[in-house]
């Protein structure tokens, strides 16, 4: 946190309609951010918007057509600001799962049986299993393990899987299941040595850093604008030279064959591509409001993205007090064990915990009835949770998210209801 940093909470909570509920008496805390935020008000009304005033199919001659065509071109400049790449280098598609399936079938066609595919222990299954499914058509799959204590990805037990035969290694940024971030540019390198095409899950990094495509000189980078305020939307970034090559999978017309579209496979959900953009400015507008005190961490940006950047910057600081203060507090209850790297190492703000003798989803329920929503269970990390934590017959791990509309008093309220169950 930086010293003397001051986060503006009321600003951003008074945006978000959901934050009025309430469940039981008591005011609803939405905790689950990592399985998806809450939306402000602009992302809900640039979705409706759309579908007043610019609702028409692609390319038409009319006003309507050429007005929405010019949105979602507009909407490309805007992630190509979020990612720091070009326009033409943005796709949109219906979730990443779903982008990396269409991904893994490209590729498919493009390698020979025997070649091998690199993916890791600390994945989201949205990055594991389009690239598992390759292994019935005859291609190798190989798995990079993770060390079971810090939940951090084993550089050596990598670097001893990665050959010439490597044609694709897929690799997590931030692990969904603990937080735990990974120095991604120096796994990206040693893979490029070996000519490998590099894809990064950046789904859970997204909503609380920022992204360089350039800097981690990736190929390919997933995310979801539903995880950072948007709509349910996925974002892939695909460097041009590698998606000219690419035989993708999409409708086979004449007018789809270049980048971005061919990474497409038909017509896009336009209103959600237009909520998604909304989503990033909806960060660049917080980076304007606290502008003034992060002006030195962002001196090297400019235009969008140093807004962006500077509204990332607020976030992460607000956010990491949050997560610190909590698992300073939960250390406190006996029998309950965090999950994840130490204290010092990059993380998100994510905190898992889970409760000696004690099922992970009554955890949760306990919390639910006091208005607070958490996550439970195995978040689709599965190899982590079930595989080599072994935390199937207990439920997996409690979750709890942060977002920068929460609160401290939050906080306390998680720390007072798990001590309570706890006893």
């Amino acid at each position: 946190m930086k010293k003397n940093f001051k986060f503006d909470v009321d600003y951003i909570r008074q945006q978000f309609p959901a934050l009025a509920k309430t469940v039981n008496g008591y005011q609803e805390a939405f905790l689950d951010g990592p399985g998806g935020t809450q939306v402000p008000i602009r992302v809900a009304k640039a979705v409706c918007d759309y579908l007043f005033y610019y609702n028409a199919n692609e390319e038409g001659a009319f006003r309507t057509s050429i007005s929405s065509d010019e949105l979602v071109v507009n909407c490309r400049k805007v992630f190509s600001e979020f990612f720091n790449c070009d326009p033409e280098e943005v796709a949109f598609g219906e979730n990443t799962s779903s982008n990396n399936f269409k991904m893994a079938f490209c590729f498919a066609r493009m390698f020979e049986p025997g070649d091998e595919i690199l993916i890791t222990n600390i994945d989201h299954e949205a990055n594991r299993s389009p690239w598992r499914l390759l292994e019935q058509l005859g291609f190798v799959v190989k798995v990079v393990d993770i060390d079971p204590d810090t939940i951090t990805l084993d550089f050596e037990d990598f670097q001893s899987k990665l050959s010439h035969k490597t044609k694709i290694f897929a690799i997590n940024w931030a692990a969904n299941s603990c937080g735990t971030i990974t120095d991604v540019k120096k796994f990206i390198a040693e893979a490029h040595k070996y000519g490998a095409i590099t894809i990064v899950d950046s789904v859970h990094y997204a909503p609380h850093k920022m992204i360089d495509v350039k800097e981690i000189d990736t190929d390919i980078l997933q995310c979801s604008a539903y995880k950072f305020f948007g709509p349910h939307l996925g974002v892939t970034y695909c460097k041009k030279e590698i998606g000219d090559k690419l035989n993708s999978t999409r409708v086979q017309a004449y007018d789809n064959t270049q980048m971005p579209l061919k990474l497409e496979t038909g017509t896009l959900a336009m209103e959600l591509v237009n909520g998604a953009a909304e989503a990033v400015k909806f960060i660049a507008d917080a980076g304007k409001h606290h502008m003034e005190q992060l002006e030195d961490e962002v001196k090297d940006y400019s235009g969008l993205r140093k807004e962006i950047a500077a509204g990332m910057k607020a976030f992460e600081y607000y956010e990491d007090e949050l997560a610190d203060a909590l698992r300073a507090k939960l250390q406190n209850i006996p029998g309950l064990k965090i999950y994840g790297p130490g204290e010092g190492a990059p993380r998100t703000p994510t905190v898992s915990f889970r409760i000696e003798g004690v099922h992970a989803h009554d955890i949760a329920a306990a919390l639910a009835d006091k208005g607070l929503n958490v996550w439970d269970g195995d978040y689709y990390a599965i190899a982590t949770i079930r595989d080599v934590l072994g935390l199937e017959p207990v439920g997996g791990l409690v979750r709890v998210g942060f977002a920068p509309y929460n609160l401290l008093s939050e906080v306390d309220r998680v720390y007072e209801a798990v001590k309570e169950f706890a006893k």
